[in-house]
């Protein structure tokens, strides 16, 4: 999986094919036509840091956690004193707060905050 996002981030496609006998400028002005995008990319998906700024704010809300104790490399059981069914409730709040569905079976490998923000930065639909 981690590979399959990894390689979406850089693969580029096209997205749309013009007629070959049509000159445009890069914006379509000339032509008074709308700007087009030649290729696609996931350009706007989400940078390591944003995504680990956001999982440490979840975690960092979650009324059992002492805020001050989180860091990017905090182990939910371990340094937090947190129970399974916390750990489930922090994988329910990054799901909504990236608007993406973690499957159970990878959810219950998610024990810190570097493995969550391992698996949604690599998420290819995390918003």
């Amino acid at each position: 999986m981690a590979l399959k996002a990894a390689l979406l981030r850089h693969v580029r496609v096209p997205v749309q094919t013009l007629n070959p006998g049509l000159s445009l400028t890069l914006t379509g002005a000339k032509w008074g036509l709308p700007s087009l995008r030649w290729m696609s990319s996931h350009d706007d998906h989400l940078s390591k840091n944003e995504v680990t700024e956001r999982v440490l704010s979840v975690v960092k809300s979650f009324p059992k956690v002492d805020p001050s104790t989180v860091t990017p490399e905090v182990h939910f059981q371990k340094d937090l004193g947190l129970d399974s069914l916390d750990n489930v409730e922090i994988v329910m709040a990054l799901e909504e707060e990236f608007k993406l569905e973690i499957p159970d079976k990878e959810a219950d490998k998610i024990d810190s905050t570097n493995l969550a923000i391992e698996y949604i930065y690599n998420h290819p639909m995390a918003g």
